[in-house]
């Protein structure tokens, strides 16, 4: 897989707020402090996050989170 096939693969800024019913500065807000991983992808710094964590994240929310963790 390339490196822009992965890029592809990862959720936006904007797609992640919508799944989670959030503002887009809240989403920032919990990357800058640790509550989710937000992966830097250009010069600018634009955030993307991979699919898989934002499921288990969404899981954790729910308190459905079967215990595992990607290592």
């Amino acid at each position: 897989m390339t490196n822009d096939e992965r890029i592809n693969d990862m959720l936006t800024v904007r797609e992640v707020a919508q799944l989670l019913h959030v503002h887009p500065n809240t989403l920032r807000r919990w990357s800058n402090e640790g509550r989710i991983r937000a992966y830097r992808i250009s010069l600018r710094g634009d955030r993307r996050f991979k699919r898989e964590e934002i499921a288990h994240f969404l899981a954790e929310l729910n308190g459905t989170a079967s215990g595992w963790r990607e290592a």
